[in-house]
């Protein structure tokens, strides 16, 4: 049972750490996008991004769950330790710096009530439009390249770990 546990996570943790990593590796055409075209491409990730999002927690939780079941002190601990905190560690930027702009990509589309919910929750209702749209951009953009390494760190960890405990 650990086996498909160990399985498991390294699945979810390699779509959440590859669904920011394709944001990361858009970065460089991203940025020689006009306003216009930029918004239009913004609206295209919901929404699958948010639908392959559920591996994030699932990947946390499998992660965690590994981690309580690992030796404590041996090598595979502490790498799956590190793994979990890349986790976190993308969590956090998420949260605290890709999603209050997401609220504005989503705009004026036709949610379902839980996209809705979910791309309102922590934001701001009176929060405006900065008028520098490239600052959203950068802002979001910069977050996503530092998820793909928080994600590709988690990933790396935990495939040692895994290796390491055979």
């Amino acid at each position: 049972m650990f086996d498909v546990l160990q399985i498991l996570a390294v699945i979810l943790v390699a779509i959440a750490m590859a669904l920011s990593l394709a944001h990361a590796l858009e970065y460089p055409g991203k940025m020689r996008l006009d306003r216009r075209t930029y918004y239009a491409a913004q609206r295209i990730y919901y929404p699958g991004f948010t639908i392959g999002g559920i591996s994030e927690p699932l990947g946390m939780i499998s992660t965690l769950i590994l981690l309580i079941l690992t030796p404590l002190g041996s090598a595979d601990f502490w790498l799956t330790l590190v793994a979990l905190l890349g986790l976190i560690g993308m969590q956090a930027v998420y949260w605290l710096f890709t999603h209050p702009i997401n609220r504005f990509w989503v705009e004026g589309e036709q949610l379902g009530g839980s996209g809705s919910a979910f791309f309102a929750f922590g934001t701001d209702k009176k929060e405006k439009r900065p008028a520098n749209w490239t600052k959203l951009r950068d802002h979001w953009e910069h977050s996503h390249v530092a998820r793909a390494g928080f994600g590709l760190v988690s990933l790396i960890a935990l495939v040692i770990a895994i290796a390491c405990s055979k």
